[in-house]
């Protein structure tokens, strides 16, 4: 199976070899519909308990959060997703309960949890014509203080959505990286037994 010049010998959902991280968009903006349905998409992520521990804090291009939000990026970063139309910084509970209970105990997977939701995120995007690109060149410290992030939350991840802009937009040592990449062969990383000397 072939899908934006992406390879695989096994019949996997084409979604997942649509789904890419490109940096040139267009500067459109994202409705709050389709966002709606992107977190929607994200909230069906399996989660140890149910807990749900991830949280999606938001700004949309030309809100009056977005200098802030987009300030909290490394200047990279800031480069590129000055043009998207959504900025999300995902964070996640690092602590539960049972239901019912206050006994909040260390959640051993609150990060597999929350890298869940933003694979759902980010495959929801595509399926809307849109591009989700996850980064951590962030200035988690900033971060934590800009947006209120209680101690309690880990801030996993910042990511870019809107719709895909021409590549000549970009500096041009990115456009020629502005392509979906490749993968490591299943072989390379799924071992049966135990993990391998």
């Amino acid at each position: 199976m072939t899908t934006h010049n992406r390879d695989t010998p096994r019949p996997v959902e084409p979604l997942f070899l649509e789904r890419w991280s490109p940096r040139a968009y267009d500067g459109s903006p994202v409705p709050q519909a389709d966002l709606d349905t992107i977190f929607d998409a994200a909230r069906w992520a399996p989660s140890a308990f149910n807990y749900q521990p991830w949280r999606f804090l938001y700004a949309h291009r030309d809100s009056a959060d977005w200098q802030r939000f987009l300030s909290l990026l490394m200047p990279f970063n800031q480069g590129w997703v000055k043009n998207a139309g959504v900025i999300v910084f995902i964070v996640s509970d690092t602590l539960m309960a049972a239901p019912g209970s206050d006994d909040y105990k260390p959640s051993h997977s609150h990060s597999f949890d929350a890298g869940a939701a933003w694979a759902l995120l980010a495959l929801q995007s595509t399926r809307l014509g849109y591009h989700a690109h996850g980064m951590t060149g962030v200035d988690f410290d900033a971060a934590r203080a800009e947006l209120g992030v209680p101690d309690r939350y880990r801030i996993e991840a910042a990511a870019a959505i809107g719709r895909q802009g021409d590549r000549s937009i970009l500096p041009e040592p990115l456009q020629a990286r502005e392509e979906p990449s490749g993968r490591h062969p299943v072989e390379a990383f799924a071992f049966s037994g135990s993990f391998p000397a």
